[in-house]
């Protein structure tokens, strides 16, 4: 009944978009072709401050992480890769993880080093890492980025994460020149080795887990880092941390102007870093945001192929393969209403100054149910029609449960 009831809507929707000169065949190769990696951490129930409720059937080390994203791999067609943060996730025997992420066809994405936690090791990154007044704290965040690359290196990643907690809470406790200072200085001894075919992902946050001030908290200053480090260096845009009714599709705009853009974290939210699932708050700024990027590259402002996407989110409330899945779909469906966009009509209604035609260009694309068209290019890959329905029926937490345990938690978290 689905297959049929899916069939119509295609055809529907194929006759639609012929009438707009639209080559469906085309678009189905373009939402087939775009994948988004998955977070190793994002595998497990998530949790806040005040508790975390485990659902069971969590993966006990990385190889279970690696199996839950090739089920996901292998019913969505939506990913392909893997992105581990570290120390959560150090492989303990390389060329057996390489293998079995191989057997699964998932390879690694850029890997995340972690400095906010210390892991009872005698120095400690409470005052922070790389910008951390005392040299020793810095040297030891130094050399675990230098650890995290030689993992990565072993794997066959191309790039590494950098997100700093540092900053301060109160007004006076923190040289602010002194800590962006010595957090440079800290990143060109990084960068200065890294394989010259890898990339630094440089990301920001305005707060948390600092509030008053944290050393990286904008876009801007992310770039002016990436500038002083090299070309390899590029500015990360995690869609949740920014501050609230703040216009990411202009900072996408402007960073790709600059082919400054090294990628994404996808997430969704309402207040602040809510790590929500993407595309549940904000699907229409999701589309805008996708909107520039097709744009830029469109237009030569930045390679396609240079920009990295990879969600971003933990949740306390839901499974978290269900909430991949929903999140998978909904980056799936802006891309898709974003290669919808009558851009000769948008340049022409931009350059005469009609804001309500403008407006009209993206709102056909943005309300065009295009369900069936990623349904399609999904079931063409080899993916099942309806992932989440599938999941369900086939009661795999269920399964996981009994395999690993009501118990089993996500390990490294």
């Amino acid at each position: 009944m689905l297959t049929d009831f899916h069939q119509k809507s295609l055809v529907l929707l194929s006759e639609q978009l012929n009438s707009k000169g639209l080559d469906i065949h085309s678009l189905i190769s373009k939402i087939a072709a775009f994948q988004i990696a998955v977070p190793s951490w994002a595998l497990g129930a998530g949790g806040t401050r005040f508790g975390r409720f485990s659902i069971g059937g969590e993966p006990r080390n990385l190889e279970e992480k690696l199996e839950d994203i090739g089920l996901l791999a292998k019913l969505t067609k939506r990913t392909d890769a893997v992105s581990l943060h570290i120390p959560w996730d150090i492989p303990q025997d390389v060329n057996a993880i390489q293998q079995k992420a191989a057997s699964l066809g998932i390879r690694f994405d850029a890997m995340n080093s972690n400095t906010f936690q210390d892991y009872g090791q005698a120095l400690t990154y409470k005052m922070g890492s790389l910008s951390n007044a005392d040299a020793a704290v810095r040297s030891q965040a130094v050399e675990h980025n230098l650890q995290v690359i030689e993992i990565g290196k072993s794997l066959g990643s191309k790039g590494l994460t950098v997100w700093l907690a540092d900053g301060s809470n109160f007004p006076g406790q923190a040289h602010f020149r002194n800590a962006l200072k010595w957090t440079i200085e800290s990143l060109q001894e990084i960068y200065a080795e890294m394989p010259d075919d890898w990339k630094l992902l440089l990301e920001y946050k305005p707060y948390e887990p600092n509030f008053y001030h944290t050393v990286i908290p904008d876009w801007g200053t992310s770039a002016l880092i990436c500038r002083q480090l090299g070309d390899r260096a590029k500015v990360l845009v995690d869609l949740g941390h920014h501050l609230p009714n703040t216009n990411i599709e202009q900072i996408v705009a402007t960073l790709m102007h600059q082919n400054l853009l090294a990628g994404f974290h996808f997430n969704d939210s309402k207040y602040g870093d809510d790590d929500l699932s993407t595309g549940s708050i904000k699907p229409y700024q999701l589309f805008l945001v996708f909107c520039e990027l097709i744009g830029g590259a469109a237009e030569g402002a930045q390679a396609w192929e240079s920009i990295s996407w990879m969600i971003d989110a933990s949740h306390n409330t839901k499974d978290p393969l269900e909430d991949l899945i929903q999140a998978l779909e909904a980056i799936s469906q802006a891309y898709a209403k974003a290669l919808l966009v009558d851009r000769e009509k948008l340049a022409q209604c931009q350059n005469v100054g009609d804001v309500v035609g403008a407006q009209e260009v993206l709102q056909d694309a943005f309300l065009t149910d295009v369900r069936s068209l990623v349904r399609e290019a999904r079931i063409q890959s080899g993916g099942e029609a309806d992932p989440l329905a599938f999941y369900r029926s086939e009661k795999i937490r269920e399964k996981l449960i009994a395999q690993r345990g009501v118990n089993a938690q996500a390990s490294g978290l």
